[in-house]
């Protein structure tokens, strides 16, 4: 993972100052793409472990086009559990104590941070177990599974972007429309968190298919680990019932940084001699994207250095 510590050192050395919504602050450049052979290897990053579970759920996720945190819960993934809760300790029907800047605070004060693990853990199994309060509170808007796979049009209907572009890859293959985007600006609104990976187009030659994200805004040391490796995953489930061998994975950064809060893990990452990477086994039996769960998905041979924490910006 070269190419990953390559950006880190880029924006580490050429990033500005630059404040963001969160209000942490971060160091940032404009503009920068790596690319991925997906033929050696996983792309799973090694110079800290990365759960690959987390990746795998929330991709199925998207790809069943589900919006609410619920199944993400349901297999103990909680990486959007922040922007639900948010939604929760801001509604009237909240009547605990105040969570107000609970993203910060709770990193900093650990009698607050005990409180906000008391109030999360209330508030993930009343997702789990109430079915009301999953429908209210557990929504996240119109974010990237509806929009993969039920965009709405001016006419009321809906449009299944995931399906007709799987579709197209099968009939025709060189076809340079075959894209999927997330940026809806008519639903950005309704969405917890507008789109960070906005739009992704696929490219086949000589029976390989190849993908490229464009990414608006990435989180250097939390998200885009994630983001490279379930964009690699997604392409492999889609070359898998295509019939296709992978080709490369390519990801094009908009606004790339570093939070203020990350530096010294980023320097701990970079102080690490990457490892080999592991590689992907999908269940052969199963043929469609559609039909995948997370049992049909495992990542063989991966030894990475340990996990390095860092807080969320929310």
């Amino acid at each position: 993972m070269k190419q990953y510590l390559d950006l880190c050192n880029h924006v580490l050395h050429n990033g500005v100052k630059k404040e963001d919504r969160t209000g942490t602050g971060t160091i940032s450049t404009f503009g920068y793409q790596m690319r991925f052979n997906l033929q050696e290897g996983f792309p799973l990053l090694t110079t800290k472990r990365i759960p690959f579970r987390l990746i795998a759920s929330e991709l199925l996720w998207f790809i069943k086009g589900d919006t609410n945190i619920k199944y993400l819960l349901q297999h103990n993934n909680h990486i959007w559990n922040e922007w639900a809760f948010k939604k929760w300790v801001e509604s009237d029907e909240y009547t605990g104590p105040d969570m107000t800047d609970f993203g910060l605070r709770s990193q900093e004060d650990e009698a607050f941070n005990q409180e906000y693990q008391k109030q999360m853990q209330i508030f993930v199994d009343s997702i789990l177990n109430d079915d009301e309060f999953a429908r209210k509170y557990g929504e996240l808007g119109d974010v990237y599974g509806k929009q993969w796979r039920a965009w709405k049009t001016t006419a009321g209907e809906t449009i299944d972007q995931l399906k007709d572009v799987i579709d197209t890859i099968k009939r025709n293959p060189d076809s340079r429309r075959l894209i999927v985007s997330a940026w809806n600006p008519e639903d950005v609104p309704t969405m917890a968190l507008p789109p960070c990976h906005t739009l992704f187009q696929f490219y086949v030659l000589e029976g390989k298919l190849s993908c490229q994200l464009y990414q608006r805004s990435g989180d250097i040391f939390l998200g885009i680990p994630f983001n490279i490796a379930s964009y690699a995953l997604l392409t492999h489930l889609i070359a898998h019932e295509c019939g296709l061998e992978v080709g490369e994975f390519i990801h094009t950064l908009g606004d790339a940084h570093i939070y203020s809060n990350h530096m010294e893990q980023v320097e701990k990452q970079l102080s690490r001699e990457p490892k080999n990477l592991p590689t992907l086994f999908l269940n052969s039996e199963k043929q469609s994207v559609f039909d995948f769960e997370m049992e049909d998905i495992r990542i063989d041979g991966y030894d990475p250095h340990p996990a390095i924490k860092a807080p969320v910006a929310v």
